[in-house]
C-alpha cells in the first residue's frame, strides 16, 4: 500500500526531490525564444481547471483491485476514459508528474506541433534524463542525447545528426548489410519449425535477437553475433538487459511510482541496467575506432558510425545508445505485426509476393538499395500495418505557447498525449477499420476503397511530426522493408490461433506466442 498513499502525496523535501526535483522541468522551454503569441480564441475559452477528466481518488478507486481500471492496458485505459469524458480529458498531477491533457482530435494534435516553436519539448522518460544528468555526466555532459534533452542542448545534438541519420545515402549504405543479417534469419526460422511447421512460442525472442543484430550494423557498425547461440557473450546480455530495462521504465515512468521520493528497488536496479548497457556500448565503440584506424578509407559512403566519430566520440556514443534503445524492439514489434496482418490475409501477401518477384526472381536473389526504390505495394502494406497496430499510443508534447484546445484554455507548457491509437481503429477516420487493406494507401486502386490520404494526416503520424520527429525514421522503414520482403518472398505465412495480441511497455509488444505456421516456396 505504500505506493498507492504515496501516488496521493504531494512532494516534501525528500532528498532526492531536493536534489532533483524534475529534470525535465529545468529545461529550456519554448517560451524563451519566441515572442508570445495570443491565441485568438483565448479570451472566450472555458478555463484550463475545467477541463473533464477523472480526480486523484477516482484514479485511486479505479485501479485498485477491482476497480474500473484495473487490469486495463494503456489503450483500453484510453478508450475507458474516453467514454467517460469525451475527446478531451486531464489527467492531475501526482507523484511528481505534471498534469497531462489527452486528446482524441486531430485538430488538436496539428495545432499542437504547429505552435510547438523552436525548441519542440517532448518530455521523455525521467529515470533516463536523472541517469545520463544525475548519474553519468561524464558521459553525456551537456549532450543528454535527442531522447531526453531539451532546448538549445537538443538543437545542437539534432543539427549534428540530421545530416547523417536523414541522408538517404547514408540509409543506401546498409541494404545489403541489412539482407545479409536477414538471410541468415531466414535459415535460422525454417530450422525453428517444429512437426507442424509453426515457429516456436518464444519467437519473440528470436525476432530481438534479428533487431538487435541490425542494430549493431547501423549504431556500431558491426555483426554482434546474436543469431545462432543461445549464450552469445555481449549481444545476448545486451537483449536481456534493454528488455528488461523497457518494461523498468513502464513501470517507473508511466504507471504509479514514487522513485522520485525513494529509491526503490526497481529504480537502483534500472540505474545499474542503465549503466551496463552504456559500458557495453562504450567498449563497442572502442573496438570500432580501432578498427576505423587499421583500415582507414577514403570512401564517401561511411557508415553513421564513423561520420559521427569524425565529429565528437560523445555525439557518437550517445546517438549509438540511443538507437539501441530505440531500434530493437520498435522495429521487432512493428515487423512481427505486419507479418501478422499478412498471415491473416492470404490474398494480400499473394499481391505482394506478386510485386515482389519482379525485384527478387529467385528467393535467394540478393537486395541492393536500387532494386528497394520501387515498392509501392510493400510500403502500402507496411502503412496498413502499423495503422493497424501503431508501435506507441500516441504522440506527446509539451504546448510551446498558450492555446485553445476543444474551447479549452490550455497554458504553455502543458504535456499533450494525442491519443492517435485509438483513432487509427475509428470508423469516423477509416472505412472498415478494422480490416487490413493496404489498397487504401495506394494512388492506383479501386474506386470502392476510400484514399487513406484524404483522412487528416495528423492521425496517422507513427514516426512523429516536425523538428522533433523520429531521426532514425529512414533507416527504420528500411529495415521493415527489407524483412518483409525477405519473409514473403522465402516462405508462405499462415496464422492458426486467436487474434494477435500486445501488451503495452514503453511500447507496443507482442502478447501473444507468434506460433506463425511457415511453408516453403517452390521458387
Amino acid at each position: 500500500m505504500l505506493m498507492r498513499r504515496c501516488w496521493l502525496m504531494k512532494p516534501i523535501g525528500c532528498t532526492r526531490s531536493g536534489r532533483w526535483r524534475n529534470v525535465q522541468a529545468q529545461a529550456q522551454r519554448n517560451t524563451a525564444t519566441a515572442e508570445h503569441v495570443i491565441d485568438p480564441e483565448w479570451a472566450t475559452a472555458k478555463p484550463y481547471k475545467s477541463i473533464p477528466g477523472p480526480t486523484l481518488w477516482q484514479l485511486f478507486r479505479g485501479f485498485s483491485k477491482g476497480g474500473c481500471y484495473d487490469g486495463l492496458n494503456l489503450i483500453e485505459l484510453h478508450i475507458r476514459l474516453r467514454q467517460e469524458y469525451g475527446d478531451i480529458y486531464r489527467i492531475p498531477a501526482a507523484m511528481g508528474r505534471a498534469d497531462v491533457v489527452m486528446s482524441f482530435a486531430p485538430e488538436d494534435f496539428e495545432k499542437v506541433f504547429r505552435t510547438e516553436g523552436q525548441y519542440p519539448v517532448r518530455r521523455s522518460f525521467d529515470t533516463m534524463t536523472y541517469y545520463r544528468q544525475q548519474v553519468r555526466p561524464d558521459i553525456f555532459g551537456e549532450l543528454g542525447g535527442l531522447v531526453t534533452s531539451q532546448g538549445e542542448s537538443w538543437q545542437k545534438m539534432r543539427r549534428i545528426c540530421n545530416p547523417v541519420l536523414l541522408n538517404p545515402k547514408t540509409v543506401k549504405v546498409y541494404v545489403e548489410q541489412m539482407d545479409a543479417v536477414s538471410l541468415e534469419f531466414m535459415e535460422i526460422m525454417a530450422n525453428l519449425r517444429d512437426e507442424k511447421n509453426e515457429l516456436p512460442a518464444d519467437f519473440n525472442e528470436w525476432l530481438s535477437r534479428w533487431a538487435l543484430e541490425t542494430t549493431g550494423v547501423l549504431a556500431l557498425d558491426t555483426r554482434l553475433g546474436v543469431l545462432h547461440s543461445t549464450d552469445s557473450g555481449e549481444g545476448q546480455r545486451l537483449v536481456d538487459v534493454v528488455n528488461e530495462i523497457f518494461c523498468l521504465t513502464y513501470q517507473l515512468d508511466v504507471l504509479p511510482s514514487v522513485w522520485k521520493y525513494i529509491s526503490t528497488p526497481k529504480f537502483n536496479r534500472l540505474m545499474k541496467l542503465f549503466d551496463k548497457v552504456t559500458n557495453l556500448i562504450l567498449d563497442q565503440i572502442e573496438r570500432a575506432m580501432v578498427r576505423f584506424e587499421k583500415n582507414p578509407t577514403t570512401d564517401s559512403n561511411h557508415s553513421a558510425l564513423k561520420k559521427l566519430l569524425s565529429i565528437n566520440k560523445h555525439v557518437a556514443v550517445i546517438m549509438a545508445l540511443d538507437m539501441i534503445f530505440a531500434g530493437i524492439d520498435t522495429t521487432s514489434a512493428g515487423s512481427v505485426a505486419i507479418l501478422y496482418c499478412l498471415a491473416k490475409n492470404p490474398e494480400k501477401q499473394a499481391k505482394l509476393r506478386a510485386e515482389l518477384r519482379t525485384i527478387m526472381p529467385t528467393k535467394d536473389t540478393r537486395l541492393t538499395a536500387s532494386m528497394m526504390s520501387n515498392l509501392p505495394y510493400l510500403r502500402a502494406c507496411i502503412k496498413e500495418g502499423m495503422r493497424m497496430f501503431p508501435p506507441a499510443a500516441g504522440n506527446f508534447r509539451a504546448t510551446g505557447r498558450d492555446i485553445v484546445l476543444q474551447g479549452y484554455r490550455v497554458p504553455s507548457d502543458t504535456d499533450i498525449a494525442m491519443g492517435a491509437q485509438v483513432l487509427l481503429r475509428d470508423e469516423k477516420y477509416f472505412h472498415r477499420p478494422a480490416e487490413f487493406i493496404p489498397e487504401r494507401w495506394l494512388n492506383d486502386r479501386d474506386a470502392s476503397i476510400p484514399s487513406a490520404k484524404e483522412v487528416n494526416p495528423f492521425i496517422f503520424l507513427p514516426f512523429g511530426f516536425g523538428s522533433r520527429s523520429c531521426i532514425g525514421k529512414r533507416l527504420a522503414m528500411m529495415e521493415m522493408e527489407v524483412i518483409l520482403a525477405r519473409w514473403i518472398r522465402q516462405f508462405e505465412f499462415r496464422w492458426n490461433y486467436e487474434d494477435y495480441k500486445f501488451r503495452t511497455t514503453v511500447i507496443n509488444m507482442p502478447g501473444c506466442p507468434l506460433k506463425f505456421e511457415i511453408r516453403d516456396l517452390e521458387d
